[in-house]
């Protein structure tokens, strides 16, 4: 019998065939082949011996979290409570862009900003430069794109993605945590990996998470997937222009006139850094 992992809990692998959810085991030969079911995973099962016999092809998957099958990635990303990390949302964007994942951008606690100004401009560029993005008030919106749809919803600890879920589904009633503001961060709420049907489609609340690794990524990977450098590249000096040192380089320029988010470009040059 075909399904999918929807839940994965120690060694415990909840699949949903059809409309049934059967807690399964994976064979032993997984261990010494030295992989595991992730969620998201269409599997063969042995119904009879609860027993995952095989996993099949995947067409995407993320190391952290550990899910495959992404059709949509929202990442969630708070302006105050911990404050707007550009840092950290381009870094997801563009681990999530090179795993061939859309990623959806969903802005939390716009609320509590006195002036919205440079949020709104930011917003603004993300939207002008090719991608969605939503206040997470904007609930209608939010359930329409991830209709038929694996979703990822991901972000740093305490930004408010399972507060999200309850109000794109209020049926769902998952535990919610408050920051703690003697540490600046969030205390962890999920405690592991599931799918929930939602929407129509499904979409999975995972742990949160405050640092992201560019894992088997090279720098050319990193340049090439800041998606608006590329409308400019063919102008630089060089074809394999990096856009730091160069001399003659169109995306720097780009920059300087502000064409190019400042805060991007910066964020883009320490990545490079940490890569090496």
């Amino acid at each position: 019998m075909i399904g999918k992992v929807v839940k994965v809990l120690s060694n415990y692998y909840t699949v949903k065939v059809d409309n049934e959810y059967i807690v399964c085991v994976p064979r032993g030969i997984f261990r010494k082949q030295k992989i595991s079911p992730l969620v998201g995973d269409n599997v063969i099962i042995n119904k009879e011996n609860k027993t995952i016999e095989e996993i099949l092809d995947r067409k995407n998957y993320l190391i952290r979290p550990p899910v495959c099958n992404i059709d949509i990635a929202l990442i969630v990303t708070s302006v105050r409570e911990p404050n707007f990390s550009s840092n950290l949302l381009d870094k997801m964007i563009n681990i999530i862009e090179y795993n061939n994942i859309k990623p959806i951008i969903i802005i939390t606690k716009y609320d509590l900003l006195t002036n919205t100004k440079e949020i709104d401009e930011i917003i603004d560029y993300y939207k002008e430069i090719g991608y969605d993005v939503f206040i997470n008030s904007e609930i209608d919106k939010i359930k329409e794109i991830f209709n038929n749809k694996l979703a990822i919803l991901t972000g740093q600890t305490g930004v408010g993605k399972s507060t999200l879920i309850n109000k794109l589904g209020d049926n769902l009633n998952l535990k919610t945590g408050e920051i703690s503001k003697a540490l600046g961060r969030g205390k962890h709420t999920t405690r592991h990996i599931e799918l929930y049907n939602l929407c129509n489609g499904l979409i999975c609340d995972t742990p949160g998470f405050s640092s992201l690794e560019f894992i088997n990524m090279t720098k050319e990977d990193i340049r090439d997937n800041f998606i608006e450098f590329n409308k400019y590249k063919d102008k630089c000096k060089y074809r394999d222009c990096m856009h730091i040192n160069e001399d003659i380089c169109e995306v720097k320029n780009k920059v300087k006139e502000n064409k190019i988010l400042k805060s991007r470009y910066d964020n883009y040059v320490k990545f490079i850094k940490e890569g090496k």
